[in-house]
């Protein structure tokens, strides 16, 4: 019967992977790059797409690119067709347009349409590219386009005040939201004002200029977290309400929301989550622009809710935060599908960062010792391209006569990475046998040795075979830069240790091999290497990441839509994050776990050691058991164990459990209470109560919820 039940699922899941096979097809779609400024390679990217597409037989043509006299980006257009462009008369000049009635005529499978912002000139059909874009999808055309976000209508009067000069030509937001799919071309600012200084980005003349202003190193962070921040927004993977990358904040009447508010975004980034803040009916207008003042990278939503249970459970959110009251011990006494955190009304404190990690003492070192640099480029998943771009980027070192070599690259049998490998010095691996298995490793001393300005590392969260110097390559990468070589590394997000439970959540995966997600803090350039759900999945399909006998498998499991909407949701974030060098301070000083003597609280302790190490805050964990209790040897050392890895266990006993764990909160100061929330829909004889309303019951003045993932 067993057997039948697995031969069952899997023919479930082999279903599902045909049928995201049958989805993928090959309808008209519309794909649009958006750049944070010019020099990005959005039209090379454009040309790269082109090829591969006619790779496998679609018609696809130039409609229009602006390859500005580069010699490499006209090579990459030779051999693909072009609509001639429409010729425009204004006065005594004419100048060329794109022809959208040619493209409709000649009708090819794919047109490549740069400068979407562009104003059309008098006489074409639409007045703005963008609409032309959009045109030609409906009569079957697929489009890859391209922009630079100053031209957003929701980033424009921001991004026009930082780099000196207004933006005239503009694309909605609405044309985005209605584009299929929409990638982020994350380039670092040294490197923009590298090909400033060496391409034809501007004229010679103002090349000065734009330094000064629209190529000033803020003013290129700035429209780069203007641009990842719109693609955050736009990622909304379709997954359940709790399983969404998502806080919200609930605004009630009567008390001064800015502390609370604010000690739920340091939860928020604790989580890995964006904030999202509902204003409940009766809160004064005052305090609805106060709040946004207060939060400015949280939305602010008013008006629309009462404050009720009901109302509470429509959210789409995987932390719902609400003050100590009637609604918060509502929502401990029900059924919890998500995180809660009920917070103290009077409760005020926020910690500083967190400063203490394994990587600082590396990260202080830095700031004495001749370290070399570390980039990172991040991904949300296998074959999102991070290898390819590593492997560019060195090509392009080595154009400008910098020594670079490939100490490890791994090309998983990719032809297109093997082939962008090619002309690159590569130093022999070390070679490690360990229990009869022959293992190939980087030879970091081989490294070291040939000393070059730059070294490529791949797959910064590997673990080493047995009998390596270090178990991980991030500890051999530390050693390679503390010798004064630049290094440039990749890693998918899953891999970050303090993202295991968000991953877990959104994801249902629980990833093995990690590092330290202070590595992050530590690079001095971490670059998004941004693509679609459906186009990872598009080359998954094309055999590009896995072998054939694989693909059906993998859209059924870990490349399913929802897992890659999810990851990229997470790499933007972290992105986001590793940037701006900010880092969320924490909402209290200790967190005390209370848990049941039973083997599944191992994960509970698992997911509050995470959020702990991540706060940077005290962890303890307590089960207090009635007087008669009898308990289970094997299972309190297997808690106990748990527990011990990122904090202290204290066992106890009391005629009150609940009333025992608030005395030993309050014998530290600042010490919030954390419970696993119940997964039955009602309350179970003898106990009239969830446990986490009775802890409120015996005076917690705060409580964080944790939601129990279902067995299975």
């Amino acid at each position: 019967m067993a057997k039948e039940r697995l031969d069952d699922l899997e023919e479930r899941r082999r279903a599902a992977g045909r049928r995201a096979l049958a989805e993928l097809g090959t309808r008209a779609k519309l794909l649009v790059y958006i750049a944070a400024a010019p020099g990005a390679g959005k039209t090379r990217r454009l040309l790269d797409d082109a090829r591969r597409a006619m790779l496998v037989g679609r018609n696809v043509k130039i409609g229009w690119i602006e390859p500005k006299g580069r010699v490499d980006l006209e090579r990459l257009a030779e051999g693909i067709a072009r609509i001639p462009p429409r010729i425009v008369k204004l006065g005594n000049e004419e100048f060329p347009e794109f022809d959208y009635e040619a493209a409709l005529r000649e009708h090819p499978d794919v047109v490549l349409l740069d400068e979407l912002a562009h104003d059309n000139l008098p006489g074409s059909t639409n007045a703005k590219r963008w609409q032309d874009a959009l045109a030609l999808r409906e009569h079957g055309i697929s489009v890859i386009g391209a922009f630079n976000i100053a031209h957003l209508d929701v980033a424009a009067p921001q991004a026009q005040t930082a780099i000196g000069f207004p933006v005239r030509e503009i694309v909605p937001i609405s044309f985005l939201k209605s584009a299929d799919e929409v990638i982020a071309l994350d380039v670092s600012p040294q490197l923009l004002e590298r090909r400033l200084r060496s391409e034809r980005l501007v004229r010679q003349e103002d090349i000065d200029r734009a330094l000064a202003f629209a190529f000033k190193p803020q003013t290129l962070y700035m429209l780069r977290e203007l641009l990842l921040r719109t693609i955050d927004d736009l990622t909304i993977p379709a997954v359940s309400a709790e399983a969404v990358s998502t806080a919200a904040a609930i605004v009630l009447p009567g008390f001064d929301p800015a502390a609370f508010v604010h000690r739920t975004a340091a939860m928020a980034w604790a989580l890995d989550l964006k904030l999202d803040v509902y204003v409940t009916v009766g809160v004064s207008a005052d305090v609805t622009s106060k709040l946004a003042q207060l939060e400015s990278s949280a939305e602010v939503f008013t008006g629309g809710l009462q404050g009720r249970p009901e109302e509470i459970d429509s959210l789409r959110a995987s932390l719902v935060a609400v003050p100590m009251g009637p609604l918060g011990k509502q929502l401990a006494s029900n059924h919890v599908v998500r995180d809660i955190f009920v917070a103290g009304v009077e409760q005020t404190f926020i910690g500083g960062p967190p400063i203490s990690s394994r990587l600082t003492f590396t990260l202080g070192d830095r700031m004495r010792v001749g370290y070399g640099k570390l980039t990172v480029y991040l991904g949300a998943t296998a074959g999102c391209g991070k290898t390819y771009a590593m492997l560019d980027r060195a090509h392009q070192l080595k154009d400008e006569g910098v020594d670079v070599v490939a100490a490890f690259v791994e090309t998983h049998g990719r032809a297109e990475t093997a082939a962008m490998a090619e002309g690159l010095e590569t130093l022999p691996r070390k070679r490690i046998t360990a229990g009869g298995i022959a293992y190939e490793e980087l030879d970091r001393d081989a490294v070291i040795a040939r000393k070059p300005k730059v070294a490529l590392i791949d797959e910064l969260a590997h673990t080493n075979a047995p009998g390596s110097a270090s178990r991980k390559r991030y500890e051999d990468v530390l050693v390679v830069l503390r010798a004064g070589i630049d290094v440039i590394t990749t890693l998918n997000v899953q891999h970050l240790e303090a993202l295991g439970d968000a991953v877990d959540r959104l994801t249902g995966t629980i990833v093995r091999e990690t590092l330290p997600d202070g590595i992050l803090a530590l690079a001095d350039e971490v670059i998004l290497i941004d693509i679609t759900p459906e186009a990872l999945q598009q080359r998954l399909i094309e055999g590009r990441i896995y072998p054939p006998e694989r693909i059906e498998a993998a859209l059924a499991g870990f490349f399913r839509l929802d897992n890659l909407r999810a990851l990229r949701e997470l790499a933007i974030r972290e992105a986001i994050r590793a940037r701006s060098r900010a880092r969320g301070g924490a909402p209290f000083e200790r967190l005390l776990l209370t848990i049941a003597p039973r083997e599944s609280d191992i994960a509970l302790i698992e997911r509050c050691s995470q959020i702990a190490q991540r706060l940077s805050i005290d962890f303890a964990v307590t089960h207090v058991a009635l007087p008669g209790d009898r308990l289970d040897p094997g299972v309190l050392a297997k808690l106990e164990s748990a527990a011990r890895v990122a904090g202290t266990w204290r066992l106890d006993r009391s005629e009150n459990p609940p009333k025992r764990v608030i005395e030993i909160a309050r014998e530290r100061a600042e010490t919030t209470v954390a419970v696993g929330g119940t997964l039955r829909a009602r309350p179970r004889w003898p106990q009239p109560k969830a446990y986490a309303r009775r802890l409120i019951d015996c005076g917690a003045q705060e409580l964080l919820i944790l939601a129990r993932r279902a067995p299975g």
